[in-house]
């Protein structure tokens, strides 16, 4: 029993400051491609906007956006540094 209760102790969190450090990157790449989306309403409904079909809401803010999860991806599966070259 007391075996287990070193291997806890020993034991450190699955992410790094890194690792959370990336997965906010990635947040704010993801927020930035929405935001790129976003807008191009017209204050009358009789009236059609052509701006809805831009470039970059149509092209650009779609691979920005996966761009950010590809990130994201990449930032949780990212493993932290040893830790035990430091401590000797």
């Amino acid at each position: 029993m007391e075996n287990n209760n070193t291997e806890n102790s020993n034991s450190s969190f699955a992410f790094s400051k890194e690792n959370y450090k990336l997965v906010l990157i990635g947040l704010g790449i993801i927020i930035l491609g929405f935001i790129l989306m976003a807008g191009g309403g017209s204050d009358d409904p009789n009236v059609f906007d052509e701006s809805i079909f831009s470039f970059t809401r149509i092209t650009l803010a779609p691979i920005v956006v996966l761009l950010g999860f590809g990130f994201e991806v990449y930032a949780i599966m990212k493993k932290p540094k040893s830790e035990t070259k430091d401590e000797e």
